[in-house]
């Protein structure tokens, strides 16, 4: 396998090491982080281990002709890379190897690092704001904030960096913001924006226009599972009035709302109402199959995250290094998702990955050639 298209976007990131006291070159040790982490690795002596065991194979690739480093060198090389040097490259890797249909659905939303916060100050704990392709399932960019409310100033940085055009940029509540809402069309993208308490007046004026919609339905969508039972209704309507109440929301076309019953396995019933403004003309359809995907990036990125990648458990915080093992986890999850041959949750495609290196090299080739339409 040629790494020649991996290092021509990673290669770029400049070592701050003093050259004539480099032994393991910057890019060596940045593969094999990112190759230990889809072999499921999630700490320093976890790389240093995978290194040891697959020598054999990376010095096949021209790397490590010194040996493995311990675990100590890759901790202090990984977090001395510049967070924006990386991301920057994370973006023209992604770049390279999507391409985006029309309407394609990108959702936005900000993650905690639980054990990310330095240990003389709980109030560090970093939270990551990513931008994901519901379609294929993989992340096109990510930011840092040191807080959630400052996901309102994050969420622009994100978007600048991001091309989306032609697609349908969804974020909740806390991005509903008219600023946003202006640089998303001017980007060449539409919104689809919840619409909370932090926008009062807004909220009001959707609820009335969408009240005379809003009725019990035979045609609901019902949902059995984990011991409860759901129906959902979306009704959308044309926003003429409002644009012209609220101008300020530029090319606001369309309201919505998403109606979802629920009753659990203890009988208790909830019903919740979620209001959304577009610029784009959405049908009921259409406008669903948005809502329920944005979702999709609480079940297919954060859950995972979690739950297989072991992320909110990591405490490795000193330096950059959590900012980048983020990205690097990001990286390594779009790897896997990209690698299509075989039918396999993400944690079996790790395991295979760390105990067959053949199998590991396709899903790096996967996320270097893999042209995905999303």
């Amino acid at each position: 396998m040629s790494i020649d298209a991996f290092s021509q976007y990673f290669s770029v990131i400049q070592d701050t090491r003093q050259s004539a006291k480099i032994s393991y070159p910057l890019f060596d040790i940045l593969f094999l982080t990112v190759c230990a982490t889809i072999a499921g690795m999630e700490g320093w002596e976890d790389i240093e281990d995978f290194g040891e065991a697959h020598l054999d194979w990376l010095q096949d690739k021209g790397l490590f002709l010194q040996g493995i480093p311990v675990h100590d060198t890759i901790a202090r090389v990984v977090s001395s890379i510049e967070p924006d040097q990386f991301q920057d490259c994370f973006l023209k890797w992604m770049q390279a190897v999507n391409v985006h249909a029309n309407g394609a659905l990108i959702a936005i939303d900000g993650k905690v690092l639980r054990s990310s916060y330095n240990r003389e100050d709980r109030q560090s704990t970093l939270h990551m704001v990513s931008a994901f392709a519901t379609a294929n399932g993989v992340v096109m960019g990510q930011v840092k904030t040191q807080d959630k409310s400052n996901e309102i100033t994050a969420i622009p940085e994100l978007i600048n960096l991001l091309d989306i055009k032609g697609c349908l940029v969804s974020i909740d509540a806390m991005g509903c913001q008219t600023g946003i809402a202006k640089q998303v069309v001017e980007q060449g993208g539409d919104y689809l924006l919840a619409v909370k308490g932090n926008q009062k007046s807004l909220e009001k004026a959707v609820q009335k226009a969408l009240a005379p919609l809003v009725k019990i339905s035979p045609e609901c969508d019902i949902e059995h599972g984990h011991g409860r039972i759901e129906a959902r209704e979306y009704y959308v309507m044309p926003a003429q009035k409002l644009a012209i109440d609220f101008p300020d929301w530029q090319a606001l076309q369309t309201v919505g709302v998403a109606i979802s019953y629920r009753i659990d396995s203890k009988g208790e019933e909830s019903l919740e109402y979620r209001y959304y403004i577009s610029s784009a003309t959405l049908t009921p359809e259409r406008f669903a199959e948005a809502v329920r995907g944005h979702w999709e990036i609480e079940n297919r990125l954060h859950w995972v995250l979690d739950v297989t990648m072991n992320e909110d458990a990591c405490q490795i915080y000193r330096g950059h290094a959590a900012e980048i093992l983020a990205g690097v986890r990001h990286m390594a999850l779009n790897m896997l998702r990209l690698e299509s041959s075989k039918k396999a949750s993400i944690r079996r495609k790790q395991k295979m990955a760390s105990m067959n290196v053949a199998y590991l090299e396709q899903i790096v080739l996967a996320g270097i050639k893999g042209l995905t339409e999303i």
